[in-house]
């Protein structure tokens, strides 16, 4: 059994219980993966209470069955048979290890791993850290923050080398733009 001691190192904050689903357990849920169904790649959930970082508001639950329904998400988790079971969840935080994540090819990034980043630009000048990353439609743009916040597209043109190791982007980009 995997006790909250077993909390993984490293996780990604993935969704949200949103909501109960019938009288046998099943749960909305909101995700934040692209596309959302994604989510339910995943068949270990990490559950936590929204801004409480105690061991003991941690728990693990195996994702049993996992489905679309109309505009939503819905699930069923181990240990949830019921309603009033269910209902002690609704609110919980889902998070999944990292190491569940598939591998990238080379070039490719989650956007998890950019944040954080600092982004300097060619001439060696720190514009800031990427604070998150918003999806446009056109591309992706990284929200960077300094003495001022900044919007880079993340395009190769602008993003020109991404080295993890070094926790750096290195951009074609303009200080005073």
């Amino acid at each position: 059994m995997i006790t909250p001691a077993d909390w993984p190192n490293e996780t990604i904050l993935v969704g949200k219980i949103s909501g109960l689903f019938g009288v046998r357990g099943w749960m909305k849920v909101r995700s934040w993966m692209r596309p959302p169904q994604q989510i339910f790649d995943f068949k270990s959930w990490w559950l936590s209470r929204e801004g409480v970082s105690e061991v003991d508001s941690r728990a693990c639950y195996e994702v049993l069955a996992g489905r679309s329904h109309g505009k939503g998400l819905v699930v069923q988790l181990q240990h949830c048979e019921n309603r009033d079971q269910a209902a002690e969840l609704v609110n919980r935080q889902i998070h999944v290890a990292t190491g569940e994540f598939p591998c990238l090819a080379d070039g490719e990034y989650y956007w998890h791993q950019l944040i954080g980043l600092e982004v300097q630009n060619q001439q060696q000048v720190v514009l800031g850290v990427v604070k998150e990353l918003l999806e446009t439609g056109a591309n992706d743009v990284l929200v960077v923050s300094g003495e001022r916040q900044r919007l880079l597209p993340y395009i190769p043109s602008v993003v020109l080398e991404i080295d993890l190791a070094s926790r750096q982007i290195k951009v074609d980009w303009d200080p005073d733009f």
